[in-house]
């Protein structure tokens, strides 16, 4: 196989990966599948990134990403974890 088969093969299944975790949040499914909404919520996410607080939304994002995924390995099933007041930025 050609280098560039390899390297479209990698971005390819990259970014099935990144729609996956679309899926698993279960995002599609409350937004509707509406394509702007979730494209407007993750420009709100980069801008919240670069802000002043932005190390500080990263580190709760990641905290929430890590627990769902140990849930969901403990239990063997998706888990969408509830958000709490304090988590709403």
């Amino acid at each position: 196989m050609r280098a560039w088969q390899v390297e479209r093969r990698k971005r390819t299944r990259h970014l099935i990966e990144l729609g996956g975790l679309v899926v698993k949040a279960r995002v599609a499914d409350l937004t509707g599948d509406d394509r702007a909404v979730i494209l407007g919520a993750l420009l709100w996410m980069a801008n919240k990134l670069q802000g002043d607080q932005g190390e500080q939304a990263r580190a709760l994002w990641a905290a929430k990403g890590k627990e769902a995924f140990a849930v969901e390995q403990a239990t063997d099933a998706p888990t969408i974890l509830q958000e709490t007041p304090q988590d709403r930025a």
